[in-house]
């Protein structure tokens, strides 16, 4: 699994505890529904300032978010 897939992966676990779809975590996070999916799967290499949008919406920080064993070797 890639880097791009991880992310994916950590957005859309923290998306559905916060109980959120994915077009009310693009309404809340000012980012593209559809861009908002293909992060989800694995497809987007994401910006920094999509991924502080993103993450900022999901109410975490960066540290939290990056401090998960799916990130790790």
């Amino acid at each position: 699994m890639d880097i791009k897939e991880k992310f994916g992966n950590k957005v859309k676990q923290l998306r559905e505890e916060k109980g959120f779809s994915i077009e009310q975590l693009a309404n809340i996070s000012n980012v593209d529904r559809n861009y908002i999916s293909d992060i989800e799967k694995g497809k987007r290499n994401v910006s920094i300032e999509i991924i502080e949008k993103i993450i900022t919406a999901l109410d975490t920080d960066l540290a939290n978010f990056f401090n998960d064993k799916g990130f790790k070797k």
